[in-house]
């Protein structure tokens, strides 16, 4: 995918903000749309579709955890990657942010030029539309459409934030298998990113809720493995 066709939604209450960070990436070549909150950030959403989002914490109207929130809920825009530009750094709202559904965290203050290498790196992320027919596996009720990043739990259709299907993809490719916590890092997250901790732990949580306590097994000191 060109720079020219990646949409960049931009939501902060703070005009500096919008005014740098937009030019920043505009000259970059993306296509930038900006908000300056919640509301319209989640309306602007809907009407632009973007490939990226970054959204501010602390906004009036409607803070950034509610707004991504709702987001995740709107059609379309379940695999959208969403980022939280926040001056909070602090290990509760990291975990607040992922349980929101976001993909990442980044901290201010921080460079124009540091900015753009981060979206550069969460933009790697996206999927490439390269023609390729659907790839489809099945363990035991559930079907995985990486394709289409579509989850059939039961013959329910499931839809999962893009790292929790990521994570699920991985775990169930090798049914029983023990994952380290370090190889599901690297291949959901990506190296260029770093995370927290408790990242892992988070997704973990929110897949049990929603597929099943059974199918998600601890191992202690190692990881995470998908049994049947």
């Amino acid at each position: 995918m060109k720079k020219k066709d990646i949409k960049i939604l931009l939501v902060d209450d703070e005009p500096d903000i919008l005014e740098i960070v937009g030019y920043n990436l505009t000259s970059e070549g993306y296509q930038v749309f900006t908000a300056k909150n919640g509301v319209e950030g989640v309306a602007m959403a809907k009407k632009k579709e973007p490939h990226l989002i970054i959204l501010d914490v602390m906004m009036p109207e409607m803070d950034g955890m509610e707004a991504c929130e709702k987001i995740r809920k709107i059609k379309g825009l379940e695999n959208t990657i969403i980022t939280f530009l926040t001056a909070r750094g602090e290990d509760y709202s990291q975990v607040a942010g992922l349980d929101a559904g976001a993909d990442d965290y980044i901290n201010k203050p921080i460079r124009p030029k540091v900015l753009v290498s981060k979206v550069k790196a969460l933009l790697r992320r996206l999927k490439e539309d390269d023609g390729t027919q659907d790839d489809i596996t099945k363990v035991g009720n559930i079907v995985i459409n990486r394709e289409e990043y579509k989850i059939i739990n039961q013959g329910k259709e499931l839809i999962l934030p893009r790292k929790e299907f990521e994570l699920l993809a991985l775990l169930t490719s090798k049914p029983n298998k023990v994952f380290k916590r370090e190889t599901i890092l690297d291949r959901v997250w990506g190296s260029e990113v770093v995370v927290g901790g408790r990242t892992i732990d988070v997704h973990i949580r929110k897949l049990r809720e929603k597929i099943g306590e059974e199918h998600f097994k601890t191992v202690k000191g190692v990881g995470y493995k998908f049994v049947l």
